[in-house]
């Protein structure tokens, strides 16, 4: 069993008001000079916000959502931490988190 670990915004909010691309972009390139495989996903996937959207009571305003999935949950408290305005949670599953979005 896979623990996930994310937090999730509006993407208009991600995208206009947070650095997020530059984050992110930061985040790679760490795990690639320390040779660790990346473990995190920016997911603009539709169905699977509708999946927070129903498994959580989430308390975001605009529409469409975008997260961020890790299966570090350190990163994604830093993320909360760094971003602010953000809802986390968790969730398990059998399989690894491959979202059509990548």
């Amino acid at each position: 069993m896979h623990n996930y670990h994310f937090v999730v915004a509006s993407q208009s909010f991600l995208f206009n008001q947070e650095p997020i691309e530059e984050i992110l972009r930061e985040r790679t390139n760490y795990y690639k000079n320390s040779n660790k495989e990346i473990d995190f996903w920016f997911v603009l996937n539709s169905s699977f916000s509708d999946d927070l959207k129903k498994s959580m009571k989430l308390n975001i305003p605009d529409k469409p959502l975008a997260a961020i999935v890790s299966l570090d949950k350190q990163f994604i408290q830093w993320l909360k931490l760094r971003i602010v305005f953000v809802q986390t949670g968790t969730f398990s599953s059998k399989s690894l988190f491959l979202p059509e979005s990548i």
